[in-house]
């Protein structure tokens, strides 16, 4: 058994660990080697393997994979061009016009993909040449991209929700219902600040789009129905207890496959390119989510949940104080560090303090989610920031991150309003799972 002060260096070294710039995985796994090796002794560090193992056991991880070769599925199929276009017709209207349909199109992709960068990489791919031979402002163009991306792992079915789910044993059909509020909200206060960076500086958004003729845009709504449908597939086979979180996953994946028939796209070559991109991602993030269990399981042994909740309750924090306090924690944390390491570096830590707090664990996976998507347009380091600029291939990346601090200011005040009204995240599972 080790105490507080033991925890809390234990926790410096990983962030020491990170800031020399190891790969997460690497340096969750020398720090759990660390601990078992002084207090625990080598059977415990010889244990890894039989961890590793069976972390991967879980049968709710393996819709990580399933929701990666959906979203590569769609994107190789046409499916994202068309729900561009297609969205393009009914928001151009609104001041700001193009704009708002790279966070309309990112919100329709993100629940579909369960991931923020490769909704930053699908829609940079497909917005920016739309927008090269029109007069917006190159930042806020960028920024609105960047700000759409970050909806990924908010809106179900994020990855970043499964992933805390399966290191809390919180169930992820809960965090889905919980996200989706706050998901929906996150996207209008998306397109209110375009709105109001429209109508206050009108020169940043000097072009008018031309409005296409009423038969020809309600031709191109069938274009939204793919997406929307492998939604309903997905939230629906949850909610009624059909399907469990990894089985819509599967469910999705087979819908999306006559998709890609039907819009011509599928072959053998275009499924060997989405298995080995599929493969990739997986890998890396599986990898990190292995360590992350050794890591838990020798906190456990070692009795840090205990100390820590001991902890939690001898300061006599209130749990808004704690809220407040963790929030500034993570918004400084984000600035350094992506959303996965984030995730996985500090839940094992911060969860037993909010659990001994009373905190919703429940409510807690929406906000730490929401934390780690304002990481991903937080610079220096957010990824998607990056891959926008990788994608784009001309300019600066000082241009990215100039026009996210808008959308930035946006993600504070709706985490200002998560805490103020929690009932936002949680009436949903309230009235879908029960109390």
């Amino acid at each position: 058994m080790i105490g507080i002060t033991e925890a809390s260096i234990g926790f410096l070294l990983l962030i020491a660990f990170l800031f020399l710039g190891l790969h997460v995985a690497v340096a969750m796994f020398l720090v759990a080697l660390l601990g078992a090796a002084l207090y625990l002794g080598p059977p415990l560090v010889a244990a890894f393997g039989t961890q590793l193992w069976g972390a991967m056991e879980d049968y709710v991880l393996l819709s990580i994979p399933l929701y990666i070769l959906l979203g590569e599925i769609l994107v190789r199929s046409g499916s994202t061009d068309r729900l561009y276009r297609s969205l393009a017709d009914w928001l151009n209207f609104l001041p700001g016009g193009l704009l708002h349909t790279n966070i309309g199109a990112s919100a329709v992709f993100s629940a579909v993909s369960g991931s923020s960068v490769a909704t930053a990489a699908t829609i940079s791919t497909v917005a920016l040449p739309s927008f090269r031979k029109r007069r917006y402002d190159t930042r806020l163009v960028l920024g609105s991209i960047a700000a759409g991306a970050s909806l990924g792992n908010l809106i179900p079915p994020g990855i970043a929700l499964i992933v805390y789910g399966a290191m809390t044993n919180t169930s992820v059909g809960q965090l889905y219902a919980a996200a989706v509020i706050p998901g929906i909200m996150m996207t209008v206060l998306f397109m209110g600040t375009i709105i109001m960076i429209a109508l206050l500086k009108p020169d940043l958004v000097r072009q008018k789009e031309v409005a296409e003729p009423l038969a020809a845009r309600l031709k191109r709504l069938v274009d939204l129905l793919p997406p929307l449908v492998i939604f309903g597939i997905i939230m629906g086979s949850i909610y009624t207890g059909w399907a469990t979180v990894t089985e819509s996953a599967a469910l999705a994946v087979v819908v999306a496959l006559p998709i890609a028939a039907l819009y011509g796209r599928l072959s053998i070559s275009m499924l060997h390119e989405c298995f080995i991109a599929t493969a990739n991602l997986t890998a890396m993030s599986l990898l990190i989510l292995a360590v992350a269990f050794y890591l838990n399981f020798v906190m456990g042994l070692l009795g840090v949940t205990p100390a820590l909740g001991a902890f939690a309750t001898s300061i006599g924090a209130s749990p808004l104080e704690l809220i407040i306090a963790l929030t500034v924690f993570y918004l400084l944390l984000g600035i350094f560090f992506e959303t996965l390491p984030m995730l996985v570096g500090t839940v094992p830590v911060v969860f037993p303090v909010i659990v001994a707090a009373g905190i919703d664990p429940v409510w807690f996976g929406v906000f730490i989610v929401l934390m780690c998507e304002i990481s991903l347009i937080s610079p220096p380091v957010g990824m998607t920031l990056y891959v926008i600029q990788a994608v784009r291939r001309e300019g600066t990346i000082s241009e990215v991150f100039q026009g996210t601090v808008p959308f930035f200011i946006a993600m504070v005040v709706m985490t200002v309003l998560l805490i103020a009204f929690p009932e936002m995240a949680l009436w949903l599972p309230r009235i879908s799972f029960g109390p």
